[in-house]
């Protein structure tokens, strides 16, 4: 059972391994909204789970220690698990679905545990790391269904609450509900006015569904970017404190998500995963009642793999209208290219890419598809080039993203 004592208890064991994280204003990212950044990004091994995974461990006897350590991760909670392991001088085996970014893998490993990579998402990691225990003996440490780790996450919240005492409410991402489980007790235990919203992926809404159609379901499939919170099937313990202390859970789109992240690097000068970021785009897309309050979102993580931050970017600049594609039906003669290069470049957008393609046998001979790549400020300019193209006498025949 999860109590506010032992919350405080696994603050100040928390003292010699975690750092209380700081709490920054973040004005630009959500206008109308006094939005503020918990950024357990910038937490030892890069992720709030450290928390609950020392504190976990921590609380162990020398014969739980003794047989070992076995977990499951999609990254974050692996590399909890092995610092804190290697710290307690104990042997680990950390589980880990076959997708899970290289970045997470390898660092796992520097921290001294030995990773065991298993075909398909985390819940399969997790079957796979049950039968390990099963024949090993080891002792699991579970990555969100335990109380020990719940209490070790709730410590954010008696941080938040420290750091910004008028808070109106907390928006915290979820997977499979350890982090919102344990902050939610914290903040409504001691303030039972602020509100608490839950942020899922749209491609993995367990928790979601759940609290919706008051029954914890299971997905066949998950299928999101934000690795941190692919998790099909919520926990037990996890899924009751959810429908006791948290308000809603909320979905954003991989889109919503990488315009988070890109908004996070550019305005506040932070890198997040995507599960990190959920909060932020549950505000930035507003998903939740948010206007005039004092807003914390937690970013919960920023373990992202270089070669997906670059893709992210991509989809973010789309998504904020930064980058688009405009594909144009030309007769092809002499100045047709000149004329639209005017008209982008009196509009204020820039050629990046320019392609013809006399091929299509869906046009005339004569004709060509002139393709352009361009950096804009925003779709509102996107929006004035269409315009501008079609008052010119250009015809328009498709828009696609920059992919």
């Amino acid at each position: 059972m999860v109590t506010l004592d032992k919350v405080y208890h696994a603050a100040f064991a928390l003292k010699e391994a975690a750092r209380k994280t700081d709490l920054i204003a973040a004005p630009d990212l959500c206008p109308g909204t006094n939005v503020y950044l918990k950024t357990e990004n910038l937490q030892v091994t890069g992720s709030f789970k450290l928390r609950g995974a020392y504190y976990k461990i921590s609380q162990l006897s020398e014969e739980d220690k003794a047989r070992g350590i076995i977990a499951c991760s999609a990254g974050n909670h692996a590399q909890g698990v092995a610092l804190a392991a290697t710290k307690n001088g104990i042997p680990s085996t950390i589980c880990m679905p076959d997708g899970a970014p290289i970045s997470k893998v390898e660092n796992t490993k520097k921290l001294g545990a030995k990773v065991c990579l298993v075909k398909g998402a985390y819940d399969d990691a997790y079957e796979y790391a049950l039968k390990l225990q099963q024949e090993t003996g080891a002792t699991f440490i579970h990555p969100f269904d335990d109380d020990e780790v719940i209490a070790g996450q709730g410590t954010i919240g008696l941080e938040i609450l420290d750091q910004l005492e008028d808070v109106d409410a907390v928006i915290v991402p979820v997977g499979g509900g350890g982090l919102i489980s344990g902050v939610a007790f914290a903040i409504k235990s001691l303030k039972p006015t602020c509100k608490v919203y839950g942020v899922q992926a749209a491609g993995a809404p367990s928790m979601a569904n759940s609290l919706h159609e008051h029954h914890q379901i299971t997905l066949d499939t998950v299928s999101t970017f934000a690795d941190g919170i692919a998790v099909k099937h919520p926990g037990d313990t996890t899924y009751q404190m959810v429908e006791k202390y948290v308000d809603d859970v909320v979905t954003v789109s991989e889109d919503e998500i990488a315009a988070a992240i890109l908004a996070l690097i550019e305005k506040q000068k932070l890198i997040a995963e995507g599960a990190g970021a959920v909060s932020v785009a549950a505000a930035m897309f507003h998903k939740l009642p948010l206007e005039g309050k004092k807003v914390v979102c937690l970013i919960s993580g920023g373990n992202i793999d270089v070669n997906i931050l670059s893709r992210v970017i991509t989809r973010g600049l789309v998504m904020s209208g930064r980058n688009a594609n405009l594909m144009i039906a030309l007769e092809d003669k002499p100045g047709q290219l000149q004329g639209v290069s005017e008209i982008v470049s009196r509009c204020g957008g820039n050629v990046v890419s320019v392609h013809h393609d006399r091929g299509d046998t869906s046009m005339s001979v004569t004709s060509c598809f002139l393709k352009i790549g361009l950096e804009t400020r925003d779709q509102a300019q996107i929006d004035e080039i269409r315009s501008e193209l079609t008052k010119a006498g250009f015809t328009l025949v498709n828009e696609r993203v920059c992919m």
